[in-house]
């Protein structure tokens, strides 16, 4: 059984809103100028474009990817090894965008995301996204079970 965790927006959300708005012209243009459709493309590449993960529960595997377009899943798949452990992190990314203008727009998201770290302790890549410390400890300890590996 794989399941699939989105992540981020690649290009944050000013990307997104940014996206949608091309779509939106492209699709208005379109009806004047074939050429719009470039447009589109361009537009549904910044504002659907996000990463994710997939986890493979039945093979023991896990892939950081990169969803282009939301749909075109890349990435490379990793074996889970029985030293690799599980650990909460809270996460505080910001994104900075200017205006024509120079105004400066700060967006802030916190969450807390589960990690997967080497039998060094390093981190390798983060697993799954929640909104509570208490969502994220649920998660943890139902993934720890289905990987059977120890918590950080």
């Amino acid at each position: 059984m794989i399941t699939n965790n989105r992540l981020d927006k690649y290009f944050g959300p000013s990307g997104n809103t940014a996206g949608v708005i091309l779509i939106i012209a492209g699709l208005i243009m379109s009806y004047y100028s074939v050429s719009a459709i470039v447009i589109i493309f361009i537009g549904a590449y910044i504002g659907f474009t996000s990463t994710g993960t997939s986890i493979d529960f039945d093979l023991r595997r896990i892939k950081f990817n990169n969803n282009i377009f939301g749909i075109i899943s890349t990435g490379k798949w990793m074996n889970v090894e029985p030293g690799m452990k599980l650990g909460i992190e809270r996460s505080n990314i910001s994104w900075r965008t200017y205006s024509r203008s120079n105004r400066v727009l700060n967006t802030g998201q916190k969450d807390y995301r589960i990690f997967i770290y080497d039998s060094g302790g390093n981190k390798i890549m983060p697993l799954i996204k929640t909104g509570t410390k208490e969502k994220a400890k649920e998660e943890l300890e139902e993934l720890a079970g289905k990987l059977e590996l120890e918590r950080k």
